[in-house]
């Protein structure tokens, strides 16, 4: 409306021939115009504002995805041997320094309280399990691509990953910032996240999808706020290497695709030898970008309980909207029947969907091994660690007197 007078205004001014009217006119369009400028400021904030908003919405829910917390979630599948009973000797921090695998202390006075050292076997696990994860991915068709650790805020929010601490009685962030960069950068919190950064802007030829990749990068989490066992050890941690497999696929396959990623998971911890199971995690834990999640949880005897180890998201189009990742539909040549004639297509551009899945989070499965694989002589004291032959191939170090591969 305002900018309508504007125009009419400009008009008038150029037909009139009166000075005095002229000038009452330039004053007019004079106050016109600052009514504008302080509308279109407002406008900005105000479709800024709205954006944000939108951007807070979280995907839509499958069907079939239990609905409440945590406690909802239905297991869909057990794997590997019976799980051995509870026992705090089992605890991977007490094992660890025993054996010479961990160092807490000394993470606590060069950084701070949730970091580590791993040491020795236990450094070397870490690439064994890097290295065989990623052998696997390979097996199913996925790219190998190291990604950065370092990601612009907006790529991060675009993703969906606004991590937020509901033990804390102050919900915060749990990004770290990087100061004083324009634009906004952060840690990362997953290879997840560079890796949908890396396909933003892309227009795909369906005929390519699906485009699978796996990625290997370091994951950081402030974590701010949580309390109790989850802290203590390696369970969670702020910073952890992590590969990930992620996908983009034309959108009646994602759900098909989703049942791949499981099987490519569930493969790699069938090969570790360890208790987990399947679980069809409820509305509640899904997040803001996943359709349906599913989470592998480890037996984890020294903790007394199952903790996740992996998880995979079906995130249909919400991430690939926010990224512009979009693929060109093939064309049919020409009607196949009369009863196609005068129907309208679909678009030739859609949006893509997304997934992506957890092949490794380090120290989780470092965590598991440890407990599950742990040896003890008859006076109670650890002595050495069985891990799954699987991971021999993968082994740089010298033998080691404390391994026995099984």
């Amino acid at each position: 409306m305002k900018r309508h007078q504007r125009s009419a205004l400009g008009d008038r001014i150029r037909a009139v021939k009166d000075p005095a009217e002229r000038q009452a006119l330039l004053r007019e369009a004079k106050t016109l115009k600052g009514e504008i400028s302080r509308l279109e400021e407002k406008l900005v904030t105000t479709e800024e504002d709205l954006l944000n908003l939108a951007l807070h919405l979280p995907n839509d829910t499958h069907p079939d995805v239990p609905i409440g917390p945590e406690d909802a979630g239905v297991v869909l599948s057990t794997h590997g041997p019976s799980p051995i009973p509870p026992s705090p000797q089992r605890d991977h921090t007490e094992v660890g320094r025993t054996l010479g695998l961990f160092d807490f202390e000394s993470a606590a006075v060069a950084t701070g309280s949730s970091w580590y050292y791993l040491l020795g076997e236990a450094a070397l696990l870490e690439n064994a399990l890097t290295n065989y994860a990623i052998s696997i991915a390979f097996k199913h068709g996925f790219k190998f691509v190291m990604t950065p650790d370092i990601v612009r805020e907006d790529i991060a929010l675009r993703c969906g990953f606004q991590p937020r601490d509901q033990q804390s009685d102050n919900p915060a962030s749990q990004t770290y910032f990087i100061a004083n960069s324009h634009p906004q950068l952060v840690l990362s919190g997953t290879a997840e996240i560079p890796l949908g950064g890396m396909l933003a802007n892309k227009i795909f030829a369906e005929n390519v999808l699906p485009a699978r990749v796996v990625g290997l990068g370091r994951a950081f989490r402030a974590e701010a706020g949580s309390r109790g066992t989850d802290t203590r050890g390696l369970y969670r941690v702020h910073q952890f290497t992590k590969v990930e497999l992620f996908a983009v696929c034309e959108q009646d396959a994602s759900e098909g695709l989703m049942e791949e990623f499981r099987r490519v998971q569930t493969e790699i911890f069938v090969g570790l030898q360890i208790p987990f199971r399947v679980v069809d995690m409820p509305t509640e834990e899904l997040g803001a970008s996943a359709f349906r999640k599913y989470d592998m949880e480890a037996w984890m005897p020294g903790r007394g309980r199952w903790g996740e180890i992996s998880s995979t998201s079906n995130c249909t189009d919400y991430q690939a909207r926010r990224l512009h990742i979009r693929y060109r539909r093939a064309q049919p040549t020409e009607a196949s029947n009369d009863s196609l004639v005068g129907q309208s297509s679909p678009s030739a551009l859609a949006f893509a969907h997304t997934l992506n899945g957890t092949a490794a989070a380090i120290p989780r499965l470092i965590l598991a091994l440890v407990e599950n694989g742990a040896r003890f002589d008859q006076g109670g004291k650890a002595v050495g660690l069985d891990l799954p032959s699987v991971l021999k191939p993968y082994w740089l170090g010298p033998p080691s007197n404390i391994i026995r591969w099984i």
